[in-house]
């Protein structure tokens, strides 16, 4: 039976982030990965650049069940400049995109590739194609603590700590399943109802008659909760994108993460302009409202709303007519019928919960020796880079401790 001081169960980011950390403490380390190879979910991120951190990280930036204040201590004790300054030591090229995003100039494989060669010159042993079967208690040893017991398609292994890295629900084609969560479960850690984030939101068969027309067309939005009053909800100015089925983009899938089921969402689709003091201003010299419009939307849209635009000039147009219609394009609402579910989500919103967890190290109170770490704790990251930089801190918050 093999021994070691750490087993990292699952090979992504903050697996492999963790391991290293630890081994560079002088921890022998293994890390057990059930596909060919590690990493999978970094090599596709990004659209294959890696959007491998945000430089304006902070607790603000993540959705959690519990205490919006559990990852400040990770991420103040591991910012995204420590991971540049990691990046810039391996010689890849990166650049920053809008909203603080970072990208690989070249390939997400550089990531993987800075990855593995942390843990091989720190001495982690990565194991592939190890899938695990059980995890159980092992008897306290000489030094009176007890330890843990991994079977696996190639044998059992013992470890004085135990950390869990197995991600979540989303990409289940790339083998995501609830093995973590049965773990949490299993030595009685709570776990937050999982639920698919950063996802596409689906119209009810009436909006899909009424907007499919629509679907391909892409423009700038605010996105909200259409309660903001009820919770602290923030909204997001990104683009929006009708899709066959409903809406994609960043600014859906923002909002996506903080939607309750059966609440409606507000889109303002013309973000930068107050149609009202555009109407006010064009009411003079004949302008019809069409071709006004037509300055400001697609025309499929323009063409969608015909039978709400009136007739004739502006200045002809009754006063509640307009302000109809600036209702209706400055805050849009519709209740959505459902989402793309795990398979187009970029994350899993829930997990294990934070107030079982030491913020600080990431271990389980009530389990010595047991750590959950990157996206199977319930913090999850806007899109734009933040979930890797919580992959990156909570791995290295439990590295340094297990």
């Amino acid at each position: 039976m093999n021994h070691f001081d750490v087993l990292v169960i699952g090979g992504g980011a903050a697996g492999l982030f963790c391991a290293a950390t630890a081994g560079k403490r002088g921890r022998r380390v293994a890390v057990l990965e059930q596909n060919v190879r590690p990493g999978n979910k970094v090599l596709i991120s990004g659209g294959g650049r890696c959007n491998f951190t945000n430089v304006g990280a902070t607790s603000a930036n993540y959705v959690t069940h519990g205490s919006p204040h559990f990852s400040k201590s990770a991420l103040a004790r591991y910012r995204p400049a420590d991971f540049v300054a990691l990046v810039e030591r391996h010689g890849i090229a990166w650049n920053e995109r809008k909203l603080g995003q970072l990208f690989c100039d070249h390939s997400s494989k550089d990531i993987l590739r800075l990855l593995e060669t942390e843990c091989s010159d720190a001495g982690v042993s990565v194991k592939v194609q190890c899938r695990v079967g059980a995890v159980r208690r092992a008897e306290a040893g000489d030094g009176g603590k007890a330890g843990w017991v991994v079977s696996t398609a190639q044998g059992d292994l013992t470890s004085d700590s135990l950390v869990i890295a197995c991600g979540a629900l989303s990409f289940p084609k790339l083998g995501a399943n609830p093995f973590g969560y049965r773990i949490a479960e299993q030595f009685g850690v709570p776990v937050i109802p999982p639920r698919p984030g950063l996802v596409p939101l689906t119209f009810a068969p009436a909006e899909l008659a009424a907007f499919g027309s629509l679907s391909g067309i892409a423009f700038m939005s605010i996105s909200s909760v259409a309660d903001p009053a009820a919770r602290d909800v923030p909204s997001f100015r990104e683009n929006l994108l009708f899709t066959h089925r409903g809406l994609s983009g960043p600014s859906v899938l923002q909002i996506s993460s903080y939607l309750k089921p059966g609440e409606r969402v507000r889109f303002n689709l013309l973000p930068d302009h107050d149609l009202r003091a555009i109407f006010a201003e064009n009411r003079v010299g004949g302008r019809e409202l069409r071709p006004l419009l037509r300055q400001h939307f697609p025309d499929r849209l323009v063409s969608l709303l015909d039978a709400e635009i009136p007739l004739g000039p502006i200045a002809q147009v009754p006063g509640v007519a307009l302000e109809r219609l600036a209702r209706r394009l400055h805050a849009w609402e519709f209740t959505p019928a459902g989402d793309e579910g795990y398979a187009k989500a970029e994350v899993t919103v829930g997990g294990v919960a934070t107030e079982a967890l030491s913020s600080k190290t990431m271990e389980a109170r009530a389990v010595p020796g047991l750590y959950f770490i990157g996206e199977v704790v319930d913090v999850t990251g806007w899109l734009g880079g933040y979930n890797f930089q919580w992959a990156w801190a909570s791995g290295f918050a439990a590295g340094q401790a297990a």
